[in-house]
C-alpha cells in the first residue's frame, strides 16, 4: 500500500478503492515477536542453571576441601556424580588423619594424665610422715584431798577410786591432747578412743558423734588451784564458772564451791599415767 495514501475509514473500505493487504497471513509479526520472546526466555532459563550449578559445585568442594581437576569440571551436570565418588573417601580421610592430633593434643587425655603424676601412692605416703601429729601426753587425774584416788571410767562414768590391778590403772590413764573446742584447753581421750565429756552434768566417757555440743562438752580449761600448789581446777569450755569436783566419789559438774564443805573437791593433780 503506497506510503501517501491514507487508510479509508473501517466502516466503508471498499467505497474508497482501498482493499486490505492479503499478501501475508494474519497475526504474523505477532507470532514472531512470541517465538522471539519464548526464545529468550529459553536462554534466560538455562543460563540462570548454568549459573546456579556452579555455586553448588564450588560450596561443595570447599565443603570437602578438594579442588576438581578440569576434566572433572568440564562434564557439565553429568560433573555431580565424580565429586561425589571422590568426595565420599576424602571425609574418610580426613577423620583418619584429624583424629590422631585430637588423641594427642585434647583436654580429656592431658586431665587424665596430669592427675595420676602428682597424685600416686608413693608421693602421698612420703608427705604423710611429714605432717606433725599434735602433742599427747599420758596423765592421770589424782583428786587434791583423796591422794589414793584417781579419775576412774567404770560403767561410762567417771568414779573416783583406788588404783586396783592392771585393768584398773588403764581405765585410770588418759591422754590429754588439744581440746575439741578449744585449742588452749584440753580433752581426755580413755584408752578405747572415747573422750570424756560431761552431759547432764555428770562425767562419762563416750564416742564423739562430731557435733558441736560433743566438743564443747569434752574440753575443759585448767585454772591453777589455791588450795594446793601444783594442782588445777578444770574448767567448761561452754559453761563457764563451772568446775569438774568429786561428790560421793563421782565426778560432775558444778559452780565453784557449790554445795561442797571443802572446796578441795575441785583440785586434782595431772600425774604421770599409772598404766
Amino acid at each position: 500500500m503506497p506510503d501517501n495514501k491514507s487508510r479509508p475509514s473501517q466502516e466503508q473500505p471498499w467505497e474508497n478503492g482501498w482493499a486490505p493487504d492479503t499478501s501475508r497471513a494474519p497475526g504474523t509479526r505477532r507470532l514472531w515477536l512470541a517465538g522471539g520472546l519464548a526464545v529468550a526466555t529459553i536462554v534466560a532459563c538455562v543460563t540462570a542453571i548454568a549459573l546456579n550449578d556452579k555455586p553448588v559445585d564450588d560450596k561443595s568442594e570447599a565443603g570437602q576441601g578438594q579442588t576438581l581437576s578440569d576434566d572433572e569440571t568440564g562434564g557439565g551436570l553429568i560433573s555431580f556424580a565424580t565429586p561425589s565418588a571422590s568426595g565420599s573417601t576424602t571425609p574418610t580421610g580426613k577423620k583418619s588423619t584429624s583424629a590422631s592430633p585430637k588423641t594427642s593434643s585434647s583436654p580429656e587425655a592431658q586431665g587424665s594424665s596430669t592427675p595420676h603424676a602428682p597424685a600416686s601412692p608413693a608421693a602421698s605416703s612420703t608427705t604423710k610422715p611429714a605432717t606433725p601429729k599434735p602433742a599427747a601426753t599420758e596423765r592421770s587425774v589424782r583428786s587434791v584431798n583423796y591422794p589414793d584416788r584417781y579419775w576412774h571410767v567404770s560403767g561410762g562414768l567417771v568414779k573416783l577410786d583406788q588404783v586396783g590391778g592392771s585393768e584398773s590403772r588403764e581405765d585410770s590413764t588418759f591422754t590429754v591432747v588439744k581440746g575439741l573446742a578449744d585449742s588452749s584447753c584440753s580433752t581426755f581421750v580413755t584408752a578405747d578412743g572415747k573422750y570424756l565429756r560431761h552431759r547432764d552434768f555428770v562425767l562419762r566417757a563416750e564416742r564423739n558423734d562430731g557435733s558441736t555440743l560433743f566438743k564443747q562438752d569434752a574440753t575443759f580449761c585448767a585454772v591453777p588451784s589455791s588450795y594446793s600448789s601444783g594442782a588445777v581446777m578444770l574448767e567448761s569450755v561452754n559453761y563457764p564458772g563451772r568446775f569438774l569436783r568429786h561428790k560421793n566419789f563421782a565426778l560432775r559438774l558444778d559452780a565453784y564451791g557449790y554445795g561442797s564443805n571443802s572446796r578441795e573437791d575441785f583440785s586434782f593433780n595431772l600425774v604421770d599415767g599409772l598404766a
